[in-house]
């Protein structure tokens, strides 16, 4: 079964890795205390076996219990209960000058008597029926080179053994403790740890489309939850700026198509309420196409900018000779700056190629200089120019119109905008153009730049990467 809660798991592991640290400790202390006591039995026996070797050897002295008793007592700081010792002649046969011990003799093996004969000690632990196991260390009694007897001392490990299951049993009963301590902690650290969380939770639970304004709290702790937060916090900021947007797309949309509805309805309803003659259908007819027309315009605009935001844009990328493309534009756009009485003129041409959507590109230079002429009062003037700067091709376009105020530079591309100079003027534009165009240079992988003054006009520069963009 998978647990759920990030709490409950993080108890778990953290008991868990508590418990084996605890064994792992345990272990290694009791492997550490079982070393010690055997090294401190044998330093101990090699200290009694070298003081009895040494009297042996100057003296030739008889060993009594007591004396053994004294010789434990000092090396040991007590006397083992049950403790051997036996002086033995070279060939490991009980001296018959010494006392003979009151315990059972204790075993010599033939590897022992091989390391005597070489004038080493031998340590050995052997198993008795009486006292279990037993530590022995048997050294030669050396004069110059010659072996001259044995010693052999030993004591029941008995006492060391029960040492050790006594350590093991009180880490057996520290276990529980530490795994109840650990659980509790963890528990309590998961809790304390996680609780942020919960109000991150609660707060987001109760965030929705219509309360996006919100934030959740931050600690200013700057740790993985408080960045979690501004990480949270700048997405909703993102969402909500995305939702405005929506929502003021959504009400400029209806406003824009409900004029053209509203009049094409009232021209209708007119003209149905009496009799016509065919020249008065026919001219309602004509306007109401014209209002279609408006809304057909609309609606593309709408359609070719909802497929620039999703990317999928269709782009027929073939060279475009811009020179060539600002001509026809040129030509295209003179007669209705005639008509204005705005002088439109050509400033300096270079040739210039660049991959690209003809048509789209067209539609581009048609926006820009269809609002030069739109918003430049009669007498003025406007100039399309065309560069070649760093591998970018810049297409100007400049005119002497009304200009724009730096609130209005900052949101001129935004859908719908219009200038509060240009509402006064009415007219027919829908506040989609410049977007538009910014929307197309940007599909070509280039950008728009706009430099403005109130009341001195206004430069809208192109820029359009020469070569395609990997």
């Amino acid at each position: 079964m998978r647990i759920r809660s990030i709490g409950t798991r993080l108890t778990f592991w953290y008991s868990s890795l508590l418990t084996l640290t605890f064994l792992m400790l345990a272990g290694a202390a009791y492997g550490l205390l079982a070393y010690s006591l055997s090294q401190d039995v044998d330093a101990a026996l090699s200290g009694v076996a070298k003081v009895m070797a040494e009297k042996a050897r100057a003296e030739r002295a008889t060993f009594f219990p007591s004396d053994i008793d004294e010789l434990f007592s000092r090396f040991f700081g007590f006397s083992p209960p049950n403790r051997y010792f036996e002086m033995l002649d070279p060939q490991g046969q009980h001296d018959p000058r010494q006392p003979r011990p009151p315990s059972r003799r204790l075993p010599l093996s033939a590897q022992t008597m091989k390391r005597a004969s070489q004038g080493l000690p031998a340590f050995e632990t052997v198993e008795t029926m009486d006292h279990g196991p037993v530590r022995i260390l048997t050294l030669p009694v050396m004069k110059g080179r010659l072996i001259t007897g044995l010693v052999q001392v030993g004591m029941s490990l008995e006492t060391m053994n029960k040492t050790r299951r006594r350590f093991l049993l009180i880490m057996a009963a520290m276990l529980p403790v530490a795994l109840l301590l650990a659980g509790g902690g963890g528990w309590l650290l998961a809790r304390h740890a996680l609780k942020p969380v919960d109000h991150i939770t609660e707060a987001a639970r109760r965030i929705s489309s219509e309360r996006l304004d919100e934030r959740l709290d931050e600690t200013g702790t700057d740790d993985e939850l408080d960045r979690l937060a501004q990480t949270l916090n700048n997405m909703l900021e993102r969402l909500d700026a995305a939702f405005r947007q929506i929502r003021q797309f959504s009400a400029d949309a209806s406003h824009e198509l409900q004029t053209p509805l509203t009049i094409l309805k009232g021209e209708l309803e007119v003209a149905l309420r009496s009799p016509r003659t065919p020249e008065e259908y026919q001219q309602v007819l004509i306007s109401g196409l014209e209002e279609i027309n408006r809304i057909a315009h609309l609606v593309g605009g709408l359609l070719l900018l909802a497929r620039a935001d999703a990317g999928v844009l269709r782009m027929d990328r073939q060279p475009v000779d811009l020179k060539r493309l600002l001509s026809e534009v040129y030509e295209q756009v003179k007669v209705l700056a005639d008509s204005r009485s705005v002088n439109i003129c050509l400033g300096s041409l270079e040739s210039v190629s660049i991959p690209g959507d003809y048509e789209h590109l067209r539609r581009l230079l048609l926006n820009l200089v269809d609002n030069g002429v739109k918003y430049t009062a009669a007498g003025g003037r406007l100039t399309l120019s065309l560069q070649s700067e760093g591998g970018w091709a810049s297409l100007r376009v400049s005119d002497t119109g009304m200009g724009l105020s730096r609130e209005e530079q900052a949101r001129v591309f935004q859908r719908f905008f219009r200038a509060a100079q240009a509402r006064s003027q009415g007219g027919e534009s829908s506040g989609l153009g410049l977007c538009i165009a910014q929307s197309i240079a940007e599909a070509h992988g280039g950008r728009i730049e706009v430099e403005s003054s109130p009341g001195k006009g206004s430069t809208f520069t192109v820029f359009l990467p020469i070569r395609p963009r990997e």
